[in-house]
C-alpha cells in the first residue's frame, strides 16, 4: 500500500478489477478441472490449455471456476475495503482499489489502494494498516475451512513436472483435524475455495512483512515508532535469504520495496506520526498480537517449492 498521491481514474480501477475477475476465473479453470479429475489437486499444477478444452465438455468445470474466482475476489475485495472505510473514516484522502490481474496459476497479484496524503495519529495509522489484513484473514479463514470440507485424500504418483506449493501453518493445522497423516502416495486433493483461501492467505502474509508501507510496516510503526526501522532493515535479510533458498519471489518483493524506499527518499523510513508518544489504548494492543499471530499463521515460506535462486541456478546450469 503506497502513500503516494494520484489522481482518481475511477475507470482504470474498474477496468484492472474486470481484468482480474477474467484471470482468476481462468486460473479456476486449472484448479477445478485438477480437482474433479483426481489430478495434482491443490499441489499439482495442471495444464490450463487442457483444462479450458475440458471445461467444454465437462459442465461442472466452469461453475467451480466461477467459484473459485467469486472466492478470492471477495477476500481481496473485503482486506481492501478494510484500508478504504477505515481512510473514508477518518477522512484520509485514498483511491477505490487497484486490482492486479496475475500469473495463470492463481490469477491475480492482489491488490492495493493509494493514500494521497499522510497518516498523521498513532491510532489512525495503526488502524489503516491493520484492518485489511484482519478482514481478508476473516474471509480467508472460512474459504480455507469450506474448502478442506469438501477436499478428499487420493491415491497420486509425482510427475517430473509436478508443481509442489508450500503450506502455511493454518493449513497445515487445519488439514491435519480433517483428514489427519495424508499416507505415503496419497496426496490431499484440495477444493478449489479451499486454493481461494490458500491465495487469500498468501496475500495477507506478504501484506503483513513489518517493512516500509506494507501494511504491516504501518503497524508496526504505530506500535514501534522510530525503532521499527531496525525491524525493516532486520525483514530486508531475512526476505533476501528466503529468497535465495526458499521462494524467489521474496527475494522480488524485497527488491520492489527497496526501490520505492529509496525512490521516495525514506529510505527504510515509516513517514513520522505527530503524536509518537500517544498512548493505542488495550483494545489495539491485543489487536496487535492478533495480527501477529495472523502473520506466523499465514507465512508461506516456499509458496511454490523448488523455486528458491540456489534452485533455480542449479536448474539453469544443468546440476541435480
Amino acid at each position: 500500500m503506497s502513500d503516494a498521491p494520484a489522481a482518481d481514474k475511477t475507470w482504470l480501477n474498474g477496468l484492472l478489477f474486470v481484468l482480474t475477475v477474467l484471470t482468476t476465473c481462468f486460473a479456476g479453470l486449472g484448479w477445478s478441472a485438477s480437482f474433479l479429475s483426481f489430478g495434482a489437486g491443490g499441489v499439482g499444477g495442471t495444464d490450463l490449455v487442457a483444462a479450458s478444452g475440458r471445461a467444454l465438455a465437462d459442465p461442472r468445470i466452469f461453475p467451480l471456476s466461477a467459484l473459485y474466482a467469486a472466492v478470492l475476489m471477495t477476500i481481496l475485495v473485503g482486506h481492501e475495503l478494510g484500508h478504504y472505510l477505515t481512510c473514508r473514516r477518518y477522512g484520509i484522502p485514498a483511491t477505490l482499489p487497484f486490482f492486479l490481474p496475475g500469473p495463470p496459476f492463481i490469477g491475480t497479484f492482489g491488490a492495493f489502494i493509494r493514500i494521497k496524503s499522510r497518516i498523521f495519529f498513532r491510532r489512525q495509522l495503526f488502524d489503516v494498516g491493520a484492518n485489511g489484513p484482519l478482514t481478508g484473514f476473516a474471509l480467508a479463514l472460512p474459504a480455507l475451512v469450506a474448502g478442506l470440507a469438501f477436499s478428499r485424500v487420493a491415491p497420486f504418483v509425482p510427475s517430473a513436472d509436478t508443481i509442489t506449493f508450500g503450506e502455511p501453518l493454518l493449513f497445515r493445522l487445519l488439514a491435519a483435524l480433517f483428514f489427519g497423516r495424508v499416507p505415503e502416495g496419497s496426496v490431499l486433493v484440495l477444493h478449489p475455495v479451499g486454493f481461494a483461501g490458500w491465495v487469500g492467505l498468501l496475500v495477507t502474509a506478504i501484506n503483513l512483512v513489518p517493512l516500509g508501507q506494507l501494511d504491516g510496516g504501518h503497524v508496526a510503526y504505530a506500535l514501534l515508532g522510530r525503532n521499527a526501522r531496525f525491524l525493516s532493515r532486520v525483514m530486508v535479510g531475512v526476505l533476501a535469504v528466503l529468497g535465495i533458498f526458499f521462494h524467489i519471489t521474496w527475494l522480488v518483493v524485497a527488491g520492489i520495496l527497496l526501490f520505492f524506499e529509496f525512490k521516495s527518499k525514506l529510505r527504510l523510513n515509516h513517514p513520522p506520526v505527530v503524536d509518537e508518544g500517544a498512548p493505542l489504548g488495550w483494545r489495539r494492543r491485543v489487536l496487535s498480537v492478533v495480527v501477529v499471530i495472523i502473520f506466523v499463521l499465514s507465512f508461506i515460506p516456499d509458496p511454490v517449492k523448488g523455486a528458491g535462486l540456489i534452485d533455480l541456478l542449479t536448474g539453469a546450469w544443468g546440476g541435480p
